[in-house]
């Protein structure tokens, strides 16, 4: 049974819609699983968490986002040949000039200790975060979970031996702060989705 069964009670969680909000679930201590730690604090910064034990279940939950945004057969920003053949199912143009409805994008690594995820160039190219579509939809797999930033840049420097990747940045903020917290001052806040995918 996946960590994902254990905290949901079921072997297809969604989203927060779906499970409750689970404020009422104490918060993981420093001892708990890195999984458990990433899906609470990604939770809290207010992201949409929707859990994939394979592929089908991956498309399944995309086109599930696309009809509760009504972005059928519009825009996308995405510059990962990779991902183009699920915006191509679902008749959505890949762009990186015009004003995208949201961004399609694989990441680096999800950061658990404060549930934020990590993009270098070859997700974002040279973008900024506040550059970036209010609208995200990001492919991870269980496996890209890391402890905390540093230990993402030690698994970027392991990956990428040779070309090694600028722009390493990271997204932490889903949703706007409802009081003044100047730990977000510069930050713009995102809408975003995480698919994750089970690979352990």
């Amino acid at each position: 049974m996946s960590i994902f069964s254990k905290l949901f009670g079921t072997s297809n969680p969604s989203s927060d819609e779906d499970n409750g909000n689970n404020s009422n679930k104490p918060n993981p201590d420093i001892n708990s699983p890195l999984d458990e730690q990433f899906i609470y604090n990604f939770k809290k910064n207010g992201g949409k968490f929707l859990y994939c034990e394979n592929l089908n279940e991956v498309k399944d939950q995309f086109e599930n986002i696309l009809e509760e945004n009504d972005w059928f057969e519009s825009e996308a920003l995405c510059y990962e040949p990779k991902l183009f053949s699920l915006l191509d199912e679902n008749k959505i143009v890949y762009t990186s000039t015009k004003e995208p409805k949201f961004l399609l994008s694989s990441c680096e690594n999800l950061v658990a200790e404060e549930g934020s995820i990590l993009f270098s160039s070859n997700q974002i190219k040279q973008k900024k975060p506040n550059d970036l579509p209010t609208n995200i939809i990001i492919l991870a797999n269980t496996s890209q979970i890391v402890e905390g930033k540093s230990d993402g840049l030690s698994a970027i420097r392991k990956k990428y031996l040779r070309e090694y990747p600028t722009n390493i940045t990271t997204i932490k903020y889903f949703e706007k702060a409802k009081e003044e917290d100047f730990t977000q001052y510069g930050s713009s806040a995102k809408n975003l989705y995480l698919l994750l995918l089970e690979d352990l």
